[in-house]
């Protein structure tokens, strides 16, 4: 799920260090960051990782990747583009969640939903079998590399979620006890997800020392409505990633290299049912939708997702590949799926069938790889300037008036798509 939050913290770029905790509830208080300020980098005490990678376990003989030690890989190096931990100022999200301060809170859908989760549909799902080694041992060279990066960045991210929705559900339980229960059960999938992928990357013999992530990895501080934003993304884009590629593979079943794709199919469904969660979230919350400021913040963190989303896997077009997927075609489904699930909610949306969208993506998809070479500030600042100026073209597309077909004046226009 941190996809969503990773976006819009890296587009923003406004993150600033700070030493805190996970759990200081009253550490981050909103109006000592200001109201302008995205979010800020929450970067808790590292204790002894200097000694963690002076102790590293060498290289991985077969793919060259770092070890923290025997069978544990070391941890990518964070970037604006990689997975982040995250935090909140869990005193604002209480009043978020008051029954007494939020009239609008529909508690019988709250409840409703609750049941849903306590069904645990895969609570017997994601059982594993000797196909995994099998498989795992079968991938060589380039493609070992790649694929245990795509496993590790979906480790981190579900691991992610995890952390987050259970301090929730921890601080929550006494103000807000069935909210409190729903992030509980939430935290249970992402966790159950997390351990499912980080199992797989042992089957290639580097799995991640979660433990260590929890204590030495940055937190970046997020206020809550801009959490309830970026996790309602999240996870709907997270159920069509893993949606596409299930039906991807069910109709080429010789590119299914590695059986953990054929589990996504109920696995993209905690996905959903997490997303719909934040869906009521946000009707309750009728000025995080309705007003012209909601409208920027939503256009904002959507561009954020999308654009994350396509430069991370344009540099990663060796995996979708090697699954017989073409990763352009996959992510403006992927986009134009999320975008239409999305004004259902949303009042405004980005008008992604604007062929200037896509041909500004494969701009920034090309800047973004010679950044990647660049090595000095004189070759980096023409380079950072045209990435600038082909966010701020996106960011300025006219949006999409979102809602029911009904209201579309003309079926050609883009908004009868929504």
């Amino acid at each position: 799920m941190a996809a969503t939050m990773r976006a819009a913290s890296a587009v923003s770029a406004r993150a600033t260090a700070q030493p805190a905790k996970l759990g200081a509830a009253r550490v981050h208080k909103a109006a000592s960051f200001g109201n302008a300020v995205v979010a800020r980098r929450a970067q808790r005490p590292v204790r002894f990782a200097g000694v963690a990678r002076a102790a590293a376990g060498g290289v991985d003989a077969d793919t060259g990747i770092k070890k923290m030690r025997e069978g544990v890989k070391e941890a990518a190096d964070e970037n604006l583009l990689t997975p982040r931990f995250y935090t909140t100022d869990f005193d604002e999200m209480e009043q978020l969640f008051s029954s007494e301060i939020n009239p609008n809170l529909d508690q019988a859908e709250l409840v409703s939903i609750l049941q849903e989760f306590r069904e645990d549909f895969n609570q017997k799902h994601f059982v594993r079998n000797d196909s995994f080694k099998t498989a795992a041992d079968g991938i060589t060279g380039e493609s070992r590399r790649i694929f245990i990066e795509f496993l590790e960045r979906s480790c981190t991210a579900e691991f992610s979620g995890f952390l987050l929705y259970k301090e929730l559900g921890r601080r929550l339980k006494k103000t807000a006890p069935v909210v409190a229960e729903i992030f509980t059960l939430m935290s249970r999938d992402e966790a159950r997800h997390a351990g499912f992928l980080n199992k797989a990357m042992s089957d290639f013999g580097l799995a991640l020392d979660l433990g260590f992530l929890t204590k030495n990895r940055q937190y970046t501080f997020f206020k809550p409505k801009f959490i309830i934003y970026a996790t309602y993304l999240s996870e709907k884009i997270g159920y069509w990633r893993y949606i596409s590629i299930y039906r991807h593979l069910q109709e080429n079943p010789d590119d299914q290299l590695y059986p953990i794709f054929q589990y996504f199919e109920n696995w993209c469904q905690d996905e959903n049912r997490h997303g719909d969660f934040f869906t009521a979230c946000l009707k309750a919350r009728p000025e995080f939708v309705n007003t012209w400021e909601a409208k920027l913040w939503v256009r904002f963190f959507s561009l954020s997702v999308y654009v994350t989303m396509y430069l991370n896997d344009h540099s990663r077009e060796e995996f979708y590949g090697s699954i017989g997927l073409n990763t352009t075609q996959f992510n403006m489904h992927v986009i134009h799926q999320t975008n239409k699930t999305t004004a259902a909610i949303f009042p405004q949306v980005i008008d992604t069938y604007n062929p200037k969208f896509q041909e500004h993506l494969d701009k920034l998809v090309v800047i973004n790889a010679a950044l990647a070479k660049a090595t000095s500030p004189l070759e980096k600042a023409p380079l950072i300037a045209g990435f600038a100026s082909n966010l701020l073209t996106l960011a300025a597309m006219a949006p999409i008036d979102s809602g029911s077909i009904d209201l579309a004046e003309d079926v050609n226009s883009p908004a009868f798509m929504y």
